[in-house]
């Protein structure tokens, strides 16, 4: 029996040994940008050969918990190829020369004084940062209100549900197609030869009006679900006490969802830190207006998001994009951090 343990413990450590090594250097080949075709299969067949000896590790009090983490690998595994790796290489990269191709050496932090030293940077910064708020609360709004209408007692809530999320199933780039058609030949026939679109200030109204159309019956259908969740008896005993619609909703119905708010709440955020592509279609970004220096600038209309894709792709300044793609992300971190901390303690008074 020992004997068979000791085999075991060294066929083991054989494969633990070589899928490490294996998936270490497939993972060195392809962020050094090695042409060689090994790097997949190596990367596979070094994943395989890992739990393969955790498995065989004879230790069968584990074997339930190696089993469990063979099943979770899979999306582990992903998360961490597509996610975290490309994120410490951002970070790596925002510190270099980087080209897109390959990096000649560490600039340290010239990077980062460049973007806040470019004012068409802090024009995208500020114009989202006013983008977010509005949406958080008018989004948030115009959905509940929603969200009451398809909970009350009317005929076709089918029908009305599935309309208000109808245009969330549409892609940003083609929803902000279609909405530039309207805007530039429905409406200017109906207002006069008068186009959104021309002036910076209504063409952001533009975008938000379009993202308010957009994403307002996605969050509807979540407070939907809450507003469901709210106990009738509960409601049935605010009737009987004489409470009319307004007290009920203010008093019973909003203090009970407040986790219902708090999702919301953060989808909205996040979603609205994250504009691009109604962005994109929309305007492109275009649009004049006085930077803080004096002169003019061309980006009126351009968020965070696609002034991060226009420097790297655009522009072809990699670093300059990654760079500016990490505080972009440091930024939505913080702000949804806080956003869920201070929704939670609300929860906790109301």
């Amino acid at each position: 029996m020992n004997t068979n343990s000791a085999s075991k413990k060294a066929i083991s450590m054989v494969c633990l040994i070589a899928g490490i090594i294996l998936l270490a250097v497939a993972l060195i080949q392809d962020i050094s940008g090695s042409g060689a075709g090994w790097r997949g299969p190596a990367l596979i067949i070094g994943a395989i050969g890992i739990l393969l000896g955790m498995y065989l590790f004879p230790t069968l009090k584990h074997h339930r918990s190696i089993v469990n983490f063979i099943f979770v690998f899979p999306l582990l595994f992903t998360f961490v190829v597509t996610v975290i790796i490309p994120l410490c290489l951002g970070v790596f990269y925002s510190f270099t020369d980087w080209n897109g191709i390959k990096m000649t050496g560490f600039v340290g932090f010239t990077n980062y004084k460049a973007m806040f030293n470019e004012p068409s940077f802090l024009w995208s910064l500020i114009i989202t940062i006013l983008f977010v708020v509005l949406n958080m609360v008018l989004v948030n709004v115009v959905a509940f209100m929603l969200a009451l209408l398809c909970t009350s007692k009317i005929k076709g809530l089918s029908f009305f549900r599935a309309s208000y999320f109808l245009p969330n199933l549409i892609g940003g780039i083609v929803l902000g197609y279609v909405w530039q058609f309207v805007f530039n030949n429905v409406l200017i026939k109906m207002t006069n030869n008068i186009s959104l679109l021309l002036k910076t200030n209504t063409a952001m109204m533009a975008i938000i009006v379009v993202y308010i159309w957009q994403y307002a019956g996605y969050i509807m259908l979540i407070y939907v679900t809450g507003l469901t969740q709210v106990p009738k008896d509960v409601l049935e005993a605010s009737q009987i006490d004489g409470a009319n619609a307004v007290t009920t909703l203010f008093k019973i119905k909003i203090p009970m969802i407040a986790a219902t708010i708090t999702i919301c709440t953060f989808l909205t955020l996040t979603s609205a830190f994250k504009q691009f592509d109604v962005n994109m279609a929309l305007t492109n970004g275009t649009g004049s207006v006085a930077s803080f220096f004096g002169n003019y600038l061309t980006n009126g209309t351009q968020m965070l998001a696609l002034n991060i894709y226009n420097t790297a792709i655009t522009k072809n300044n990699y670093a300059l994009g990654q760079a500016k793609a990490i505080l972009f992300f440091i930024i939505l971190a913080a702000v949804s951090i806080i956003q869920v901390r201070i929704s939670n303690k609300k929860e906790v008074e109301m």
